[in-house]
């Protein structure tokens, strides 16, 4: 391990402060750091993504654990921060500057990664649901392993009949296994935000056959979109949707968190073979 000051000497060498419009919180225990590098397993060589690492407090665990990272930032003024780090770490961390919601993440690792995150809240969600999205199955990515804020992250891994579960847990887990890894009580950060914090780790898991992506992502968006109302309205917007559910022996009068993510599955998987030439 690299002979490093304690990160709150960094920060403050460096006039940093957290910004409240990019979502910003820093983590400063150390051990906690390293209990979240941990969660992925063995990370030594493994290449590895994180987006927004501020003054690079996960960075520091994730380098701790032999990992070659990856670090998307967009807050130049924390890239002296890391460009130290990189310079204690020869080789082992390269630094892109830039919005992480317009960089192409498989061309720029170009090989199996595993994303570490302490996600910045304003763009969390639609990152994840980027990750989730699309028809290459299994991803480049080996696992993901994000912080969220408590609620979102209860979204993530909601079961049928909880008002948590939506859209975001049927795409978690219909072809994924997605768990709540680790609470981070507020007080934690600096500055602490107004929530609580929760880390979720997802691995790929083998994608259902005939079922494509797009469809459930249409669905699942239709569906809880007007998740008051009962699917055979909700799901009119998908063409044969609402036809699939019968004969699928789904009452159409249900509403879309009573359904299985298998129910989803099935779903998608009758709609696409009715489409198939």
């Amino acid at each position: 391990m690299a002979d490093l000051p304690p990160l709150r000497e960094v920060i403050a060498k460096h006039g940093l402060s957290a910004s409240k419009a990019l979502g910003q919180n820093f983590l400063f225990d150390a051990q906690l750091l390293d209990r979240i590098a941990a969660i992925p397993g063995d990370l030594d060589g493994k290449a590895v993504l994180e987006i927004g690492p501020g003054p690079g407090g996960l960075t520091r665990a994730l380098l701790k654990a032999g990992a070659r990272v990856t670090a998307i930032e967009m807050d130049r003024r924390c890239l002296p921060a890391l460009a130290e780090l990189a310079e204690a770490y020869p080789g082992k961390l390269r630094v892109i500057e830039g919005d992480a919601m317009k960089i192409d993440h498989r061309e720029l690792l170009g090989e199996p990664f595993a994303v570490v995150a302490n996600l910045p809240y304003n763009v969390g969600t639609a990152l994840f649901v980027r990750w989730l999205s699309g028809e290459e199955w299994p991803p480049q990515w080996t696992s993901l392993t994000l912080m969220f804020q408590q609620e979102v992250a209860q979204r993530i891994v909601a079961q049928p009949n909880n008002s948590a579960y939506g859209r975001l847990a049927v795409l978690a887990q219909w072809r994924s296994v997605a768990s709540l890894a680790m609470k981070v009580h507020r007080s934690a950060f600096t500055p602490p935000p107004k929530v609580m914090s929760a880390i979720v780790h997802v691995v790929p898991e083998r994608m259902p056959e005939g079922v494509s992506s797009r469809t459930m992502e249409r669905l699942t968006e239709a569906a809880f979109g007007q998740r008051r109302k009962m699917l055979r309205q909700s799901l009119k917007p998908v063409p044969g949707a609402v036809d699939a559910l019968e004969t699928i022996g789904i009452d159409p009068q249900r509403r879309a968190e009573t359904l299985a993510v298998e129910d989803f599955v099935q779903l998608a998987r009758t709609l696409d073979r009715r489409r198939s030439p």
